[in-house]
Order: C-alpha cells, then structure tokens, then sequence
C-alpha cells in the first residue's frame, strides 16, 4: 500500500515540478522580454532626442544667418555670429552621435564646421573694427541658403519618419539589421543624399583653421603602415575595454570614405554593461589609430563635480598614452562636460595639438573622444627660443589690461603656427586672452572668455 502512495507521489511531483518550471520560464522570458523593451524605448528615446536637437540647432543657424546678413550694428553682428558659431558646433557634435557612417556625412559636418568658423572669423574682423563686405555678405547669403535647403530635407525627413512610425534604433534583431543596411534605410538614405547636397557649397576662402585649404592638407600626425579591418576591429575592442565588449560589427564605411581628412575603419560597440546603448568608433586606416568615438548612451542624473570629471578625463588620456595633455576650456551640457586637452612641450602650449574629451557626469564614463585635429596638425616640431623677452612683450599690451597669467604657446594662424605670449588678464570687467608674437611683438589675436556655471567659450 506504502509503495502504491509512494508511487502516485512520484506521478504528480514530476508534473507539478515540470509545470512550476515552465511557469518560471515564461515569467523570466516575459520579463526579459519587456527589460528589452524598456531598453529599446530608452535608446530610440535618445536617438529621437538627438535628431530634433540637430534639426533645432540648424534652424537656430539659418535664423541667425538670416538676421546677420540685415544687421548693420558692430555689436548686433557679433551677438549673431556667436550664436551662429555655437549653434553650428552643438550640430555638429550631435549629428555625430547618430547611427550614420562618418563618412556619409562628411561634407554635411564640414558644412556646419566652416559655418562656425566663419562666423569666428567675421567676429575677428569686427572687433579689429572692419565692416562687413559685400564679398563677406555673400558668403553668409551662401550659407544661410544650405542652411535653409538643410533645414528643409530634415522636416521632411522627420515627417516621414513619423509618417513610417519608423523606429532609428531599436535593438530587436529586425530593427537592428534595418539600421545596418545603410543607404536602404530611410533614415541613413536621407542623411546621405543631404550630405551630397552640402558638397555644393562654394569654396571658402579665408583665414581660418576650417576653411578648404586646411581642411584639404594632408593630416602630418598619422604614422605606420595601412592595417586591415580585422587589426582595427582589434584596436577599437582594446580602446574601449575587451571587457566591456559585447558584440563589435564593422560599420557601413560610406561611399565617401577616401574623401574625408583621415580614412578609417568604423565600428558599433554594443557595450557590455549597458545593453540600451550603441557606442560607435573611428579607427585610421593609416597606422591604425584612435580617431574617435562616440557612446550614445542616455546620461543619467549628475553626480559629479567639474573638477572630478576633469581628473576623469585626464587618467583617460594618460592611459591611452596621451601624455603632457594640459586642460583648457570646458562646456557642460546633456548631461556631460565636454574638454579640450592641448599638448604642452618644453613649457609651450600648443594649441593645434587638441583633444577633446566628453565625460558622462553620472559615473564619469568617458562618452565622447576626438583627436582629429590631434592626429591632423601634430608632428616633430623645432621650437626655438623666442626673440622677444616676456618682459618687451608684456610692453606691447595696454598699460590697464590687468595680466593674471602668461606663457608661451603656439597657435595656428591660417596655414602656419605662430609662437606667441600668451597673456591672460582683465579688462574693464571682461575676461580677455591677447597672444603677442613673440618675434616681432604683433598682436597676433583677441579672445574674449565667457565664463558661466556651464563652462568657459572663447570668442
């Protein structure tokens, strides 16, 4: 009789044990099931995010264009072109983000780089007290017509993703392979054919670090041999972290790829430890270096100081092998600081040899890194002694600016460097930078700082 209970035991105990099990399984899959989705909505959420900023900062820059080129007033045209300038970078840095190969937007990111170096540029001509000239205001009618045309095919790019419900980066497998396919998807095929339109701006011809005859040099800072996708797939899991690697896939190079200032391999990253991200990286072509990266992952609550991050940034560039990097200036936004590094040699600042460095203020995770202009201007340079004393040099400034600091740098000027004293000081209330050649005493140019809780901006 026992062994008969002890049988129809066993007969239940096993089902009961299967059931409870299946009932386990379905409820972990269903709740991984909507963990991805709450990941998806979060990265579409901030893919969304920084597709509208873009759209409102070149709104932003067609507006001020439009308004430069009617202002008459000194002073009304180098609010404008202020704003223009940092409407153009904001753009730029956002547009990079997004899940489209560097190469398809080349001429889109030079487009929005010559709009704010431009800007800079007519801001130095004002303040040495020249008018615009009719030249000058045709180039801003020039720009503020690719401006317009830009503005217009992302209107319509956004009415047609929501027209599509279509979804710019979902992590379902379906989704995830749509992105990948480039220029069959809607989004990256638009993106594309804006950038072939931004390739029919006119040649810029001025004294500045973008305009075309900079932009066209050849970068003097890469060496070492061509290496393979595979070494550079191999190259970009190290920057990143082995570790902190999921899944690597070579990304969509882009028809342009032999166009842009430094080639290189490109590459989603899905990190390890935050699967509702994609990080994306440039690897050269040419000695395989680091030329950028980007982590689009949503930035949550900050917890760090400035000052923290700042350390953040500089035990990243010391790792990387980045040495004698000296901090500059800083702008916080979206959640991140964003700094500039320049090498220092021989106790010379050397401002062509920058690096910028973004820093998550949620955990200090670095989330954005660009050397382009690093690898483009930095080379084996014989710096000779200046001169001028620092003492006749410092005699060429006003007798009331107010100096705080002083040093020797290095500063590019149109196609050449330019080795100066640079003298940081006050005048009448403002914070000002004045670089004095240090061979023959020109005043060689003028920044002016503006200092918020949000960082510090030069103009």
């Amino acid at each position: 009789m026992d062994r008969d209970n002890r049988s129809n035991r066993r007969w239940w105990i096993a089902p009961s044990i299967l059931g409870l099990a299946l009932i386990l399984s379905v409820a972990w899959g269903y709740r991984e099931y909507t963990v991805r989705k709450d990941m998806e909505v979060t990265l579409e959420n901030a893919y969304q995010r920084l597709f509208f900023d873009v759209k409102k900062h070149v709104e932003n820059v067609q507006t001020n264009l439009s308004k430069a080129m009617v202002a008459n007033s000194r002073e009304q045209n180098v609010l404008l072109l202020s704003q223009i300038m940092n409407e153009a970078y904001f753009a730029q840095d956002k547009l990079a983000q997004l899940p489209v190969p560097q190469a398809d937007i080349a001429k889109t990111e030079k487009f929005l780089n010559q709009a704010a170096d431009y800007s800079y540029y007519l801001i130095r001509t004002h303040l040495d007290g020249k008018p615009l000239t009719n030249e000058q205001r045709g180039q801003l009618a020039n720009l503020q017509e690719n401006s317009a045309a830009f503005n217009k095919e992302l209107t319509e790019l956004q009415a047609q993703l929501a027209k599509d419900n279509f979804v710019i980066g979902s992590l379902s497998k379906r989704q995830t392979t749509k992105v990948r396919k480039g220029n069959e998807n809607i989004f990256q095929t638009t993106l594309v054919n804006i950038d072939k339109n931004m390739a029919k701006v006119p040649r810029l011809i001025y004294d500045g670090p973008f305009a075309d005859e900079m932009i066209d040099r050849k970068p003097v800072g890469l060496t070492g041999q061509n290496i393979s996708r595979e070494r550079a797939m191999s190259i970009a899991k190290s920057f990143f972290g082995s570790n902190k690697v999921s899944k690597i896939t070579p990304f969509e190079e882009g028809k342009h790829i032999d166009e842009i200032a430094i080639p290189s391999y490109t590459f989603s990253i899905q990190p390890s430890n935050a699967k509702d991200a994609t990080a994306y990286i440039g690897i050269s072509k040419k000695g395989g270096h680091v030329i950028w990266m980007r982590n689009a992952r949503p930035l949550g609550q900050e917890k760090l100081t400035i000052e923290q991050a700042q350390r953040k940034a500089l035990e990243f560039l010391e790792a990387k092998g980045f040495k004698n990097m000296e901090p500059n200036y800083n702008q916080k936004y979206d959640g991140g600081v964003l700094f500039n590094f320049v090498l220092t040699e021989d106790n010379v600042t050397i401002y062509p040899d920058l690096i910028k460095v973004k820093v998550a203020l949620d955990n200090g995770e670095i989330v954005g890194f660009d050397a382009v202009q690093f690898y483009s201007y930095h080379q084996d340079r014989n710096i000779s002694k200046p001169k001028l004393s620092l003492e006749e040099a410092r005699n060429k400034l006003r007798d009331d600016f107010e100096v705080n600091s002083q040093r020797l740098a290095i500063i590019p000027k149109g196609k050449d460097e330019v080795m100066c004293y640079e003298f940081k000081g006050k005048y009448m209330n403002g914070d000002f930078i004045i670089y004095v050649n240090a061979d023959n005493g020109k005043e060689e140019d003028v920044l002016q700082l503006v200092i918020d809780e949000n960082g510090t901006l030069t103009f």
